[in-house]
């Protein structure tokens, strides 16, 4: 299973060279930039642990890309993406955010199903990730 979130997820992962030159794209239009990783990548779990601080006023790619190998190094089988906001009319709004690194085998999700009153059927989302590291034990 391949997780599918963000810009560029129904594409091969993307190199070095292609993510340094979306984050080129964002400097060049004057957006902050923040690394962030995960290892439940749970399609609801919007808000995953940033990496460092937001890179405000960045205007080297490879100042980013520091961050991104550093976030690499220390979580070698998680999942790293790249956001990048646009401040313009006094609102802060993600305008890309694409994955840069994932585990070799991507645990996926599985449906827990729940009978409730009235025959109504209730359906979960769950985590593999999650369901082999209980809460509590993760971080």
């Amino acid at each position: 299973m391949r997780l599918t979130q963000g810009c560029f997820s129904f594409l091969p992962d993307l190199t070095d060279d292609q993510i340094k030159k979306q984050i080129d794209y964002a400097i060049s239009n004057g957006w902050a930039i923040s690394v962030e990783w995960t290892d439940d990548p749970h399609p609801r779990n919007t808000y995953w642990e940033l990496w460092g601080l937001p890179l405000f006023d960045i205007k080297d790619p490879s100042a980013v890309m520091y961050e991104i190998t550093e976030c690499r190094r220390v979580n070698p089988e998680g999942y790293i993406k790249v956001n990048a906001f646009d401040a313009g009319q006094g609102t802060e709004s993600c305008v890309m955010s694409y994955i840069v690194q994932r585990p070799k085998e991507e645990p996926g999700f599985y449906l827990d199903r729940t009978e409730t009153a009235g025959r109504f059927v209730q359906y979960t989302l769950k985590s593999y990730s999650t369901q082999n590291k209980p809460e509590g034990t993760r971080y």
